[in-house]
């Protein structure tokens, strides 16, 4: 295929996770010639991206060595919030505008915390089986359960980092008549509900991460933060999962430190067959898919394609680093 000079370059690197096959890349193609592979490995990325103006990537690496060969790219956009794949400063260095996404899956991750919760309060599906399995037929009463089911009403709800995501888990909440307890970063307005994390995890019944992965948050989850917890506590984590010592929680819930763990991410992705918190019946584990609804990703396709617009516009938007 001839490419045409008089339209900017696009290429889509890994573009499988935003777009399995139910979205549409019209708006994008609108803006110029794009290039789209659903999967890129490192070895390719370079003859991939050669002629690229613009590259929209997830989780594809773009670094200084990569990014010295690429002599056309002006632009970098991530479909994502988070950026670490990208080597921002030398971006900037080298005159490349590096765009994300934030805010397009507050719903859907509070919606998956409730889920994994739900999940594990209620085990409708362990219970669906049982009936299944003719368990109901055989049953002398009207009525069984699996094990004790909890009401979330009256619980504590612990949320470790309060930004979109966190405020959205905690009004969901507060409608099943949860209570909350916060620690963030930043003084609350609401003084009363934040504490500290060794209070946040010695009171919650529910406590669960939001906040992103730093220097000085990786590995805060450790064995002597989960001793401090309830033995019917859980904890849930949708944010990163370095975030959490996993050989330390293994260890923590085989001893009974705290009742369950629900995960949806973990500090290698995808894990290792032989990974500490596979196979543990008190460990729910979830693909890292909390972000990933329809309409969640239709917001990520739509901002991201708004941020390829504004940038040919000169007019960059959701800048992390922008060229001097």
């Amino acid at each position: 295929m001839e490419l045409s000079t008089s339209k900017p370059r696009i290429v889509i690197l890994d573009g499988f996770t935003l777009n399995p096959g139910d979205l549409q890349w019209d708006a994008l193609e609108a803006l110029g010639w794009v290039a789209r592979f659903d999967f890129t490995s490192e070895q390719e990325v370079v003859t991939r991206a050669s002629h690229a103006d613009i590259l929209i990537v997830n989780k594809t690496a773009i670094d200084a060595a990569i990014m010295a060969q690429l002599p056309d790219l002006r632009c970098i956009c991530v479909t994502a919030t988070g950026y670490n794949n990208i080597d921002v400063e030398m971006a900037r260095q080298r005159g490349i505008t590096v765009c994300n996404v934030s805010g397009y899956s507050s719903d859907a991750v509070a919606q998956h915390v409730f889920a994994l919760i739900l999940a594990l309060s209620n085990r409708v599906y362990e219970h669906h089986l049982s009936v299944q399995q003719g368990d109901w037929s055989r049953c002398r009463d009207f009525s069984y359960s699996l094990s004790p089911i909890h009401e979330l009403a009256g619980k504590t709800l612990g949320i470790y980092g309060f930004g979109r995501i966190g405020q959205a888990v905690a009004r969901i909440g507060q409608a099943f008549g949860m209570q909350l307890l916060v620690t963030h970063r930043r003084p609350l307005e609401n003084e009363a509900i934040q504490v500290s994390i060794t209070e946040l995890f010695s009171r919650g019944d529910y406590i669960t991460l939001h906040a992103p992965l730093t220097a000085e948050n990786q590995g805060l989850v450790n064995w002597e933060l989960l001793q401090q917890m309830k033995p019917s506590a859980v904890l849930i984590n949708t944010s990163r999962g370095a975030l959490i010592v996993e050989a330390d929680l293994r260890r923590a819930l085989q001893q009974g430190s705290l009742a369950a763990a629900a995960l949806d991410v973990l500090s290698q992705e995808p894990p290792p067959a032989d990974h500490p918190l596979l196979g543990l019946p008190n460990c729910l584990i979830t693909p890292h898919n909390a972000w990933a609804s329809v309409e969640a990703r239709r917001r990520l396709m739509d901002i991201t394609v708004k941020n390829v617009a504004a940038f040919l516009a000169g007019t960059p938007q959701n800048v992390v680093g922008c060229g001097l």
